[in-house]
């Protein structure tokens, strides 16, 4: 686990913008899982510290924040072991998670340890596990700082584990595709379809289920479905998912000038919402707004499907829905 700076972090982060994939492993990818292990680590220390939710909320939304700008990629280190399930299962519609953290609270003390932790359900650790112990909807039955510590120990621990991995060879395996003794990438358009197809899935995700789960229908709208909603970062996590896939897709090839002015509307659209938490989807003109914004990430995908396909010479004809 490497710790940075704020300055250091956002130096990693400012690569100059050049096409092609290499580019986008070192100056995003790289920096971005070693910014997520920091913030991950930190929010660890401050959990051995204090429960306070209060004094938890900043290292929790800075971990997160950290965490969306690398989390829409779906292979590699993240999907081994299940990590990114359990660094973010959402959505949860049969409450699993809130039902298996019920039980890890009025249960043996010995599964919280970090081996044991670590075998617990998906459903009750992560992002949405931490939020529904600091942010309940009703106060706990049983003290949860144990939990709390626990969960926050797991998610530093898979954030070391994915940093380790990616520096430790899975970043190689990329750069070397098409080379010798390379028998998962067996070329660099290979690599250019994976990351291509991880950009166009998480657009699809964007649309279908971060905006369209609350919008719900038009008679019968569902803000109560919005990702994050106890934490207030429904907007944010859309917005920033958004931005992540900007650079990325800059940084893959900067000559797609039509996919990035659709990025850049719908960032704007995003900003401009003033709906933390979507509850406007229940009233008309708040559905409408997230409709548009909906109507923009489509927009964004469509063009991705032509203009940066065609730019990264990929195949137009896969479902992104797929996987890479």
């Amino acid at each position: 686990m490497r710790l940075l700076t704020p300055l250091a972090a956002l130096a990693l982060l400012a690569g100059p913008v050049l096409a092609d994939y290499p580019q986008a492993v070192k100056d995003r990818l790289l920096p971005g899982y070693a910014v997520f292990d920091a913030a991950a680590a930190a929010l660890a220390a401050k959990a051995a510290q204090t429960c306070d939710p209060a004094a938890l909320a900043e290292p929790f939304n800075a971990a997160w924040d950290a965490w969306l700008e690398v989390g829409w990629l779906r292979i590699g280190p993240a999907e081994d072991e299940g990590r990114a399930l359990a660094i973010s299962f959402w959505p949860d519609p049969k409450g699993l998670g809130a039902k298996a953290q019920k039980a890890l609270l009025a249960g043996d003390r010995a599964l919280l340890a970090p081996e044991a932790f670590a075998e617990q359900s998906v459903a009750a650790r992560g992002f949405f596990g931490l939020e529904r112990l600091l942010y309940p909807a009703e106060p706990p039955a049983q003290e949860t700082c144990p939990l709390i510590r626990a969960t926050a120990a797991d998610l530093a621990r898979m954030a070391a584990e994915i940093d380790a991995a990616w520096m430790g060879g899975y970043a190689d395996v990329l750069l070397t595709a098409g080379e010798p003794g390379n028998t998962t990438f067996l070329s660099r358009p290979e690599v250019r379809q994976a990351l291509f197809t991880q950009i166009a899935t998480a657009l699809e995700t964007l649309k279908d289920l971060r905006v369209g789960r609350p919008m719900g229908t038009f008679d019968k709208p569902r803000p109560d479905l919005a990702e994050a909603k106890a934490s207030g970062r429904s907007a944010r996590n859309v917005l920033l998912t958004l931005v992540a896939l900007r650079h990325m897709t800059e940084v893959l090839t900067p000559d797609a000038p039509q996919t990035l002015a659709a990025f850049d509307r719908s960032i704007l659209l995003a900003r401009s919402l003033k709906d933390p938490t979507f509850d406007g989807a229940a009233s008309p003109g708040g559905w409408l707004k997230l409709q548009i914004l909906q109507q923009s990430i489509d927009f964004i995908r469509q063009k991705a499907l032509d203009e940066l396909a065609r730019e990264l010479d990929v195949d137009l004809g896969f479902n992104a829905a797929d996987g890479d």
